[in-house]
């Protein structure tokens, strides 16, 4: 009871303090939570890993790690399937596991349902990337979320998550 009522009073915080930020019209004033929203704190966030990737001697960028990244969970993906995971159209994904094909760390290889779709597998170089770049990315992660409470991180992945809905 104690924890709903907490969770009510920070929504309730969060959502005067966005609301008394609106224009009349519901519109974000410029340059405030819309463009956090949309990307900001992202991009910080890649940008780091990306560094760390780069210092650690991964020869392996965002956009191709977050490929890697829904391979690891779910080794043999079609490459559509791959689009719609990470939210990329198909001449970027192509483009990114042709790089990755390159580094030997995919391969591709035709459905046998319908050879027009292909399949993507991680190689043994490919797999052995995970333990490293996600332990990286659980440190960079860490990092950004130094001195928010729990209670503000539930909250902010509840709203997000909510204008996310609210789009789809």
């Amino acid at each position: 009871m104690f924890q709903n009522s907490l969770n009510k009073r920070w929504k309730k915080v969060f959502l005067d303090s966005c609301i008394n930020n609106y224009m009349p019209n519901n519109q974000f004033k410029k340059g405030e939570l819309y463009s956090f929203i949309t990307g900001k704190a992202s991009t910080a966030i890649a940008r780091r890993l990306q560094k760390k990737f780069n210092a650690s001697g991964l020869n392996v960028t965002i956009e191709q790690w977050s490929v890697l990244y829904h391979l690891w969970k779910n080794d043999g993906t079609s490459q559509q399937e791959l689009c719609n995971a990470t939210f990329r159209d198909k001449p970027s994904i192509t483009r990114l596991v042709d790089n990755l094909e390159k580094l030997q760390l995919v391969k591709r290889v035709a459905s046998e349902s319908d050879r027009r779709i292909n399949m993507i597998f991680l190689t043994k170089q490919g797999q052995k990337l995970e333990e490293e770049t996600m332990n990286l990315a659980e440190e960079t992660l860490n990092e950004a979320l130094e001195g928010i409470s729990p209670q503000h991180i539930n909250l902010c992945k509840e709203i997000l998550q909510q204008v996310y809905d609210n789009l789809q």
